[in-house]
């Protein structure tokens, strides 16, 4: 079930929504929200519930034995095993069948056949919800609670259940054991506010430039110059409005039942450098990357050797946690290129540059990024990546106006306007009418067409 789905708008949302509203115990509510998430995520594949309750049950129990035992060898128990466990599951259901295709490539002879498997929506999420549970818990960053449907609750919550934001348990906690009371004043007016200005990411701008783009990438190989960057400038911008529109929703949709979640993007095309952009970009999963791998690793604190080591460390495995792909491996590579580069320079030199001029070069670097990215293999990445900066001349293209004024209108949401959490989300009469039309619309093409799915359902 997708958000910007009429069975999601006009059945789950508003049956979910006035039932929390008519208990009254916390233990009901928690109850209620943890079988609301189950039956979201059971549109997808229900099967697939039973490897999330399995997954939330192990890191509960683990909880519960921090709270029981105190011993150093007992402790290291219940961090160790879940966390193997979740890795386990996440590396079998994502990277099993990428292993066996890379061994083949490598031409290493195998008797393992090619396993029909489904990837669980989400699993990269709900993983590091609880792989980050047991790791605050071990080190005291958190009480493990004892009410197991607070913590199902917590795993399964719908708004951030397939595509984030990366919510850690001590974010949510105030709010999970405040739940039996009335909501925050003007929550729900917030929350349908961060709802739509969402939704009008997601389909009148993320959708609109796919609908342009995704038939010239098909076609990649016929790719003129001037389209390359049409495409490349196009997917930078769909990319950016799909996903934070998809959290600009969770946070809305989560206002309504009275949790605040953290913000997953505060204007990263607005970025003075690279490590600025990771500061502003899918905040959630780069904090995480920082705080549970970059710092142990020994983060900045043993050398500028080591420290590019653990830079390009945590950027290769952040780019292998989007996919099963050599491309996002080697995205996540150049980005860590990148940020080596950016600390070997140093601020001081770099601040010495105009702030317009740092800020286009840091966007164009980002937009090549996102060609790797976005190809299926490193053929397309080269052939696209050519065509982009070796002249080829090309035949016109349908929609190429639209696709255009798209640009320059997404360019100027991203890089000159507030983002949803600058807002004071208070409006006027003449702003409400307007995102009441711009909403209407989105229904109106959702109406007429299948629902677009999020980008990042796939990771």
């Amino acid at each position: 079930m997708l958000f910007n789905s009429l069975p999601f708008l006009y059945a789950f949302l508003p049956i979910t929504y006035l039932v929390f509203w008519k208990l009254a115990s916390k233990e009901h509510r928690y109850l209620w929200l943890t079988a609301s998430g189950y039956a979201f995520y059971s549109f997808w594949n229900y099967k697939f519930c039973a490897l999330m309750a399995f997954s939330t049950a192990v890191s509960y129990l683990a909880g519960l034995g921090f709270l029981r035992w105190q011993s150093l060898r007992a402790r290291r128990l219940c961090l160790v095993l879940p966390v193997l466990l979740d890795l386990t599951l996440l590396g079998v259901f994502k990277y099993s069948n990428f292993a066996v295709e890379t061994l083949r490539d490598l031409n290493i002879p195998l008797t393992t056949p090619y396993l029909r498997i489904i990837l669980p929506v989400g699993i990269s999420f709900y993983t590091f919800h609880t792989i980050t549970y047991v790791v605050d818990s071990y080190r005291g960053a958190i009480v493990p609670t004892r009410n197991f449907f607070e913590f199902a609750c917590y795993v399964s919550f719908f708004p951030q259940l397939v595509a984030g934001p990366i919510v850690r348990f001590r974010q949510v906690e105030g709010d999970l054991e405040r739940i039996d009371r009335p909501g925050p004043p003007q929550a729900l007016e917030k929350g349908m506010s961060f709802f739509t200005i969402g939704m009008i990411k997601k389909v009148l701008i993320a959708d609109s430039i796919a609908t342009l783009i995704n038939p010239m990438l098909d076609q990649w190989h016929s790719l003129s110059t001037f389209a390359a960057w049409l495409c490349a400038l196009g997917y930078t911008y769909q990319l950016y409005f799909d996903f934070s529109g998809y959290s600009d929703m969770a946070v809305g949709l989560a206002m309504f039942f009275g949790i605040r979640l953290p913000q997953n993007f505060n204007s990263p095309y607005k970025a003075l450098d690279l490590s600025d952009f990771w500061r502003r970009w899918h905040i959630s999963l780069s904090t995480v990357l920082r705080d549970y791998l970059y710092i142990p690793l020994g983060g900045g604190r043993k050398g500028e050797m080591l420290t590019y080591r653990n830079l390009m460390i945590t950027m290769l495995l952040g780019g292998l946690w989007h996919g099963a792909n050599w491309t996002f491996v080697a995205w996540g590579g150049y980005h860590g290129l990148l940020l080596t580069g950016t600390r070997f320079f140093g601020s001081s030199r770099i601040s010495s540059v105009p702030e317009g001029l740092r800020k286009s070069v840091t966007f164009v670097l980002v937009a090549i990024g996102w060609v790797l990215f976005r190809s299926t293999n490193f053929g397309m990445a080269a052939s696209w990546l050519n065509k982009m900066f070796v002249w080829h001349p090309g035949p016109g293209f349908a929609g190429a106006g639209i696709l255009v004024l798209l640009i320059l209108v997404a360019g100027y949401l991203a890089h000159f306007c507030p983002n949803t959490f600058e807002l004071s989300h208070r409006w006027s009469p003449a702003s409400t009418v307007g995102f009441a039309l711009l909403f209407l619309t989105c229904l109106l093409m959702i109406l007429g067409g299948k629902p677009s799915p999020f980008l990042y359902f796939q990771f």
